[in-house]
């Protein structure tokens, strides 16, 4: 909660004067019901409690962050960029979360000409939890 207090504080100070700027990462926080699986069985559940949330979206506000990922792929589609390690079977269950981001200031957003969420890296012989996730800028 602190990191995304001081990101918060850190981005209404940069964004004053940034252009062309791009924020990347797992910021396990899964801001929308359309970023999880289930939005009812996880709002107890670390990465998508309402006050995570609330924070996560007070440092977008606070900088004017455009999602670049739900600029391409708006609600209500369901986008994941993370499967536990639990599930024996992730694609079947496909109990997902988008934790991953990808950010861009408002003079890149014209500018965004793709976005991947390349799910089948979960499937690669040594697997991260999280799959790669790239943008395309003109």
């Amino acid at each position: 909660m602190q990191f995304l207090k001081e990101l918060a504080s850190w981005s209404e100070k940069v964004i004053k004067t940034a252009q062309k700027q791009v924020i990347v990462g797992d910021f396990n926080v899964a801001p929308s019901e359309f970023d999880v699986w289930s939005h009812k069985q996880l709002l107890k559940i670390v990465s998508h409690t309402p006050i995570e949330v609330e924070h996560l979206n007070n440092f977008l506000q606070k900088g004017a962050w455009i999602d670049a990922v739900r600029y391409k792929h708006p609600e209500p589609e369901k986008l994941y960029s993370w499967w536990s390690y639990r599930a024996k079977d992730w694609q079947k269950s496909n109990r997902g979360r988008r934790l991953d981001h990808i950010w861009v200031t408002h003079d890149l957003k014209e500018h965004i000409q793709k976005i991947e969420i390349y799910d089948k890296g979960r499937s690669w012989s040594q697997p991260s939890d999280h799959c790669p996730i790239s943008v395309v800028l003109s």
